[in-house]
C-alpha cells in the first residue's frame, strides 16, 4: 500500500505496479501535481490540466483510494482514513510505504492564515491568476489612491525557488500588460520579494543568486532580504523591518514542514521527518518504508560527521523520484523477488525558470544562466514528466504561448478554497 501520489508516491506505485505487484494508493487527491510548472501555471503559459498526471489510466491496475491518512496502527498493519465523502474506514496492508508529501508551514503570524495564498496547489495557482488579474482590472477603475495603492501591490514571501519563480515570472507577466490598461502607471504596479535569507536561492550558489537577484530588480521587483512578515490584514501588511504596505496579495512561498501523519505515528523524526535507513525502511519496521518530504534518507554520496552521521538528502522531487524507484524495488526485494539495496544517488542539480528566455541551473556542478539554461529546464521538466502525453501537452502550451500573456481570468475559484489552510487536502 502507497500513501500519496506526490513525486515519490506516484513513481512507487507505477513502479510496484510494472513489477507485478498488487498495489493500493490512498491519495487525497485524484492526480499527481507537477508542481515545478505551478509558476507557469499562475501566469497562464502551462494549462492546469497539463500539469496534472491522473491516477487512474496511469498506474495500470492500481487501486486507487481517495481519501486522507488519518492514522496507522503499526501493530494491526492498518490504515485509517477519512474519504471523500466524509465517512471513515480502515485499510489493511502488508508492506506500506509512506509518501505523504508535505504541506505549506505557516508561522505563528497574526492574519496569515487568515489572508495568505500559497503555491502547492493547482487550485492556489489558479485563484492567483485570476486574482491578479482582477486587482490590475479593478485598480483601472479605483480613484481613491490608497485602495488603488492597495489594489496593485502584491508580496510574496519566501525566496527559494518557488518564490523567486513565481514573483520573476509575475511581474513579467503583468510589466508586459500594462499598455493595455493606460490609466495605470509603471511605477503604481509594485511587487515584493520578502525573505529572512541573505540571498535569494542560496542554493543555486551565490553567483546564480546574484544573477537572479538583478534580474529581479530589472523587472522592478522591491527585493527585502534579512527581513519577514509581522502582520497581515485583508488590506495592509507589516513587515519586520518596519514597513507598511498597503497591500490586498499576499502570497507564502516560505517553506514547508512535516506531514501531520508522520509526527503522529510516534515514531522517531529528524528534522520533522521520519527516520530510515539507507534501505528506505523504519528501524524495527521492516514493513514500514518511507521516502520524500516525509523520510530522513541518509545521504550516501556525502561524508559522515564526527560523529558518524550523514547529511540527509534534500527534500526535493529529483531524490523523491529515485526515492520511489529504490523503495519499489526493496520493497518488491522484501518479498522474495530480488535483492534490496541502499538508496544511493548523486545530485543532478537544479532547474529554475524565471520567465521569458530567463532561467538559472546547475546541471552536474555546471553554473547556467539565460537561454542556456532555459533550454536545460525546460528540457528536464519534460524528461520528469511521466507520461508521453502530458510531455506533449505542456511542450504545445510553451510553445502556444506567445510572447504576450493572456489576460483573460475566469474567476473559477473562490477565495476560501484558495486559502493554504483548506486548498492544500493534506491539512489537517
Amino acid at each position: 500500500m502507497v500513501i500519496g501520489s506526490g513525486f515519490g508516491g506516484y513513481f512507487a506505485a507505477r513502479r510496484l505496479r510494472r513489477q507485478g505487484l498488487d498495489v493500493t494508493v490512498l491519495s487525497a487527491t485524484d492526480g499527481m501535481v507537477y508542481a515545478p510548472l505551478l509558476p507557469d501555471v499562475a501566469v497562464g503559459a502551462v494549462d492546469p490540466r497539463s500539469a496534472v498526471v491522473p491516477l487512474t489510466g496511469t498506474l495500470g491496475r492500481a487501486r486507487i483510494v481517495r481519501g486522507r491518512a488519518d492514522g496507522v496502527d503499526l501493530d494491526a498493519r492498518q490504515v485509517h482514513y477519512t474519504g471523500a465523502d466524509g465517512s471513515t474506514a480502515d485499510l489493511p496492508y502488508d508492506r506500506l510505504l509512506l509518501a505523504p508529501g508535505s504541506v505549506t508551514r505557516l508561522l505563528d503570524i497574526p492574519g496569515l492564515a487568515d489572508h495568505a495564498i500559497g503555491l502547492k496547489t493547482v487550485t492556489e495557482a489558479l485563484y492567483l491568476r485570476d486574482h491578479v488579474l482582477g486587482r490590475i482590472e479593478a485598480a483601472s477603475a479605483m480613484d481613491d489612491p490608497d485602495r488603488r495603492r492597495a489594489a496593485l501591490t502584491f508580496v510574496v514571501v519566501g525566496a527559494g525557488y518557488a518564490g523567486t519563480e513565481l514573483v520573476a515570472q509575475m511581474a513579467r507577466m503583468t510589466g508586459q500588460l500594462l499598455p493595455l490598461h493606460p490609466r495605470i502607471r509603471p511605477g503604481e504596479l509594485r511587487w515584493f520579494l520578502v525573505d529572512v535569507a541573505p540571498a535569494v536561492m542560496p542554493e543555486l550558489g551565490s553567483r546564480l543568486g546574484e544573477d537572479a537577484l538583478q534580474l529581479l530588480r530589472r523587472r522592478g521587483v522591491d527585493v527585502r532580504l534579512k527581513t519577514s512578515v509581522q502582520r497581515v490584514t485583508a488590506d495592509r501588511v507589516t513587515l519586520t523591518d518596519g514597513t507598511e504596505l498597503d497591500c490586498t496579495t499576499v502570497v507564502w512561498c516560505a517553506g514547508v514542514t512535516g506531514n501531520p501523519l508522520v509526527s503522529s505515528l510516534g515514531l522517531p523524526t529528524s528534522k520533522g521527518r521520519l527516520v530510515v535507513g539507507a534501505d528506505l525502511t523504519v528501524p524495527g519496521h521492516p514493513e514500514l518504508f518511507a521516502i520524500g518530504d516525509a523520510a530522513a534518507v541518509p545521504d550516501l554520496t556525502k561524508d559522515p560527521d564526527r560523529d558518524g552521521h550523514r547529511p540527509l538528502c534534500p527534500p526535493t522531487a529529483q531524490h523523491a523520484m529515485r526515492q520511489a524507484t529504490a523503495a519499489a524495488r526493496n520493497i518488491a526485494a522484501s518479498l522474495g523477488r530480488g535483492r534490496a539495496r541502499p538508496y544511493h544517488h548523486h545530485d543532478l542539480g537544479l532547474v529554475v525558470d524565471l520567465g521569458g528566455p530567463d532561467a538559472a541551473a546547475t546541471p552536474l556542478g555546471l553554473h547556467l544562466a539565460g537561454r542556456t539554461a532555459k533550454v536545460v529546464t525546460r528540457g528536464y521538466h519534460l524528461y520528469a514528466l511521466p507520461t508521453v502525453r502530458r510531455r506533449a501537452r505542456v511542450a504545445a502550451d510553451w510553445a502556444l504561448a506567445g510572447p504576450l500573456p493572456d489576460d483573460v481570468s475566469f474567476g473559477a475559484v473562490d477565495r476560501d478554497e484558495a486559502l493554504i489552510t483548506t486548498a492544500e487536502a493534506d491539512r489537517p
